[in-house]
């Protein structure tokens, strides 16, 4: 299955590692930095135009993992997944 995260971009469920409100989760230092080396190293892909509210963490295979920036609210993705039967 897919999630779709927005703006015609949807991911393999299996792909995904986790998902976070940038709200909750900024604030620590080290998500900050982690994001910052992601973007800096050309793995962060921004999903529509507006203020992003979560981030997606990804990875296929042994790649290094990609991060997904959306403006999609995490409850909502998690709702999603779970519609299409994601644990």
């Amino acid at each position: 299955m897919y999630l779709y995260l927005g703006q015609s971009v949807s991911i393999p469920e299996s792909s995904i590692l986790g998902l976070f409100d940038l709200d909750n989760t900024t604030w620590s230092f080290r998500t900050r930095r982690f994001l910052e080396q992601a973007e800096g190293e050309g793995r962060v892909t921004y999903v529509g135009g507006d203020l992003p509210r979560s981030f997606i963490l990804c990875q296929q295979g042994k790649e290094r993992a990609k991060v997904y920036l959306s403006q999609v609210n995490t409850a909502t993705l998690i709702r999603r997944a779970e519609q299409n039967g994601f644990e």
